[in-house]
């Protein structure tokens, strides 16, 4: 049985998304955008305790000295998945905890629109109260959902061009 050109071309051309290659190089630029972002944070705040434990207890959801500690911790977590996922090392893991993170990032910032709160969400330093015409919830939450997207991305498809994982896994 032969194949006409026509139908050997059509069976040959796949849509440019379904490219396993540009996949490949999606997953490359959600990694590092995902994961500079998440080391810029971290960063921004791993030197400032205080104030980073005040940013998460304005939320006012958690108890004020579990608060604290999801402040102290917070940094060094978001550089953790950061630098995992420049990596491209454990790439899932770090992708769907990044994704999870985003997401409690998002409903934190939405409660505190819903119930009124006046604060700065803390996410690259600073935090804690701030003047009412100050916030900028709706930019944030979409900020954060885009972050949470590269995340989903990376969970469902964590096969990247220049990871730790392909080199070590062969994925």
């Amino acid at each position: 049985m032969s194949t006409t050109a026509d139908e050997a071309q059509e069976t040959d051309t796949v849509a440019w998304y379904r490219n396993e290659r540009v996949r490949d190089v999606v997953g490359l630029l959600a990694r590092l955008f995902l994961g500079i972002v998440l080391i810029v944070a971290g960063a921004a705040k791993v030197g400032h305790p205080v104030t980073s434990q005040r940013a998460v207890q304005a939320y006012q959801i958690f108890p004020f000295e579990l608060a604290g500690s999801i402040g102290l911790v917070l940094p060094f977590l978001e550089i953790i998945l950061g630098v995992l996922l420049v990596l491209g090392l454990f790439t899932r893991l770090a992708a769907v905890a990044s994704t999870v993170l985003m997401v409690a990032f998002i409903i934190g910032i939405s409660q505190a629109w819903a119930r009124g709160l006046a604060i700065d969400c803390g996410c690259f330093g600073g935090g804690g109260q701030i003047a009412p015409d100050a916030t900028k919830y709706p930019q944030e939450i979409a900020r954060d959902l885009s972050f949470a997207l590269a995340g989903a991305w990376l969970a469902w498809r964590p096969r990247s061009l220049a990871s730790l994982d392909r080199i070590l896994f062969g994925h």
